[in-house]
C-alpha cells in the first residue's frame, strides 16, 4: 500500500511515540550514514540549515536532503574539503489506522474512533530554529556550501533557512584578500 503524502504527519501532536521497547515491527530508517567527507580534517567554517518551524520530518526526506547536499559537495568541492553532519535522528514512530480507500468506501471510511495504529514509519522531531544539517569546510568553498544546503533543503516539507554557525568572520577576510588581490 503507499505512503500517505507528508502533509499529514507534518504538525507535531501528541507526545513522542519512542518506546521501541514495545512495539514490534518498526520500520528502519534510510539514513545510512550520518556523516559524509572529511571526518578527520579541521575546518574553520561551519554552515548550518535550520528549521523555521517546528515540525516532524520523516526519514526518507532526512536521507534525500543528506544525498543531495552531499552529493553537490562531493562534485563541486571534491571529497576531502567538507565535513557534512546530520544533526537530527529519526526516533518517532508514525502510526497509521488503516482505512479503506476504494469506490464506495465513502460510508464505511468513518472507521474506529481515536484507533491506534500500526507502526509504518519513523520520523525526527524537529523544533523550531534547530540545526538540521551542517557544513563544514573552507572559506573557497562557502557558496558551494550555501548552495548544497539550498538544494538538499527543496527536499524538506518545512521552510528553513541557511546561515553561518562559525567562521563567518574568517570568510569576510577571505573575501577581502580575493577582491585586494584582483
Amino acid at each position: 500500500m503507499a505512503r500517505r503524502p507528508a502533509r499529514c504527519y507534518t504538525k507535531i501532536t501528541g507526545p513522542p511515540y519512542t518506546r521501541k521497547k514495545y512495539v514490534r515491527s518498526i520500520p528502519g530508517s534510510k539514513i545510512t550514514s550520518f556523516e559524509a567527507g572529511n571526518k578527520q580534517a579541521k575546518f574553520p567554517i561551519s554552515i548550518s540549515l535550520f528549521s523555521k518551524e517546528a515540525c516532524q520530518i520523516r526519514h526518507v526526506a532526512l536521507d534525500a536532503l543528506r544525498m543531495m547536499s552531499n552529493r553537490h559537495m562531493q562534485r563541486k568541492a571534491g571529497a576531502e574539503n567538507y565535513h557534512l553532519i546530520v544533526r537530527v535522528y529519526p526516533h518517532h514512530i508514525l502510526r497509521e489506522n488503516k482505512m479503506m480507500a476504494f469506490a464506495g468506501a465513502d460510508r464505511l471510511q468513518d472507521g474506529m474512533r481515536r484507533a491506534f495504529g500500526k507502526p509504518m514509519d519513523v520520523c525526527a522531531r524537529v523544533k523550531a530554529k534547530q540545526a538540521i544539517i551542517t557544513i563544514r569546510t573552507f572559506p573557497e568553498h562557502v557558496e558551494k556550501a550555501f548552495l548544497a544546503l539550498k538544494v538538499g533543503g527543496d527536499k524538506l516539507p518545512t521552510p528553513y533557512y541557511i546561515k553561518f554557525e562559525k567562521g563567518e568572520e574568517i570568510y569576510n577576510d577571505y573575501l577581502k584578500k580575493t577582491v585586494a588581490v584582483k
